[in-house]
């Protein structure tokens, strides 16, 4: 030995390590014990703008301009007081349903069943807007609790059917959903259920009369200026409930315990079946009761129809998915929802296909949700690497231990 200290990456018997720049790149994106929440911010601002710069090769390759189309989503969404309404509109629903989901995803109970929930609670809220002999603000509140416990009994057949039969919920709440589209179908087709009154042999569309109009939630603010309806505020109440219960309540301690070590949970004295139970069921209310608000909002057709639900319920399990099952984060998100749907009309004038919006939401789930999952695998790599390197160090010690 010559005292001169070897240096292993430029060690031409050894392998050469990471080059300078990889290190400096898991240095920034690997999470340390330090500052988890910067690498975290990091990944996800890169995934945002590669799922930006996806969505504008997608709308050039399809023969648009992706210029054109922000100028486009921008009117219909945010440019006018107009634009804002119809943002708002969308948004409280699908706020509505995240709230929902975020409670049932905290037990490990994942139901995705929303869109058929809300459409059985939109159901139930005509009937009872329509059947019950009911006037004034009573009618409203009878509506939107018609639909909250509907939606609630609706997504509770699933648990019941794991605990009689073991039927995975996740299964039977997307089944349950298809269940629910025909039953709106049968009812707005059937003469004493809720099919449309017709005069001699007029041929309607498939759709509920109207609901009167003490069964309608109002808003704040006249056409042409900002109109915030009555909706947005239950949902935007309904998600500060939910974050107030979970963070501050036993009840939520116990639910959160339950998602995140059942066995732990059941330890530690709860009922891993009746509180999952109840977590479904409280997802399943607040998706009815974003139908009855699809339902009786100050703009709309305030009739029930077949396709009313335009996939709200999968969306609002989208933006849950976004802000990671935290109600309080889903608000923006549930308002960038709103926004891609409002403005997403205004891109067909660009020639923009209306699927270009569905990959769009895509791209940003997968911007949203991904992160966790690309930290993980670089910091797997970076504990290798480290491994490799200390391996790397340790061997002029062994090998002069031998001499």
């Amino acid at each position: 030995m010559n005292g001169i200290p070897r240096n292993p990456g430029r060690n031409p018997g050894r392998h050469p390590g990471p080059d300078p720049s990889g290190r400096r790149l898991l240095a920034l994106l690997v999470p340390g014990p330090g500052a988890p929440g910067r690498q975290t911010g990091l990944v996800t601002v890169a995934g945002v703008a590669g799922a930006l710069a996806l969505s504008s090769l997608l709308i050039a390759v399809t023969g648009g301009s992706p210029l054109a189309s922000v100028r486009a989503l921008f009117q219909g969404s945010v440019a006018d007081p107009a634009a804002w309404t119809s943002t708002l509109l969308y948004a409280a629903p699908l706020l509505l349903v995240a709230a929902g989901a975020c409670v049932s995803a905290r037990s490990g109970v994942f139901n995705i069943g929303q869109e058929g929930q809300l459409l059985v609670g939109a159901l139930l809220a005509a009937w009872v807007g329509l059947r019950l002999a009911v006037t004034g603000p009573a009618l409203l509140v009878a509506v939107l609790a018609a639909a909250a416990l509907a939606g609630g009994a609706w997504a509770a057949l699933s648990s019941l059917m794991y605990r009689l039969r073991g039927v995975d919920v996740v299964v039977s709440t997307l089944l349950m959903t298809f269940v629910a589209q025909q039953l709106v179908a049968f009812a707005v087709n059937t003469p004493w259920l809720l099919r449309e009154s017709r005069v001699g042999d007029a041929v309607v569309a498939p759709q509920s009369n109207p609901l009167p109009d003490s069964a309608l939630l109002g808003s704040i603010g006249e056409y042409p200026d900002l109109q915030v309806n009555g909706g947005l505020l239950i949902a935007v109440a309904g998600a500060a409930i939910v974050a107030t219960v979970i963070a501050r309540t036993r009840w939520g301690f116990r639910l959160t315990m339950l998602g995140l070590n059942p066995l732990a949970a059941r330890h530690a004295g709860v009922r891993a079946g009746a509180l999952g139970g109840a977590a479904l069921a409280v997802s399943g209310a607040f998706a009815g009761l974003a139908g009855a608000v699809l339902l009786t909002s100050p703009v709309g057709v305030h009739r029930l129809q077949p396709g009313m639900a335009m996939s709200i319920g999968w969306d609002g399990l989208l933006v849950a998915l976004i802000a990671r099952n935290r109600p309080l984060p889903a608000i923006p998100v549930a308002l960038l929802f709103g926004v891609l749907r409002s403005g997403g009309g205004f891109l067909a004038a660009t020639g923009v296909p209306p699927f270009v919006v569905d990959v769009v939401k895509a791209l940003l789930v997968l911007a949203f949700v991904a992160p966790p999952a690309v930290i993980a695998v670089l910091r797997h790599r970076g504990s290798g690497v480290r491994a490799a390197r200390a391996g790397h160090r340790s061997a002029p010690v062994a090998e002069g231990a031998t001499r």
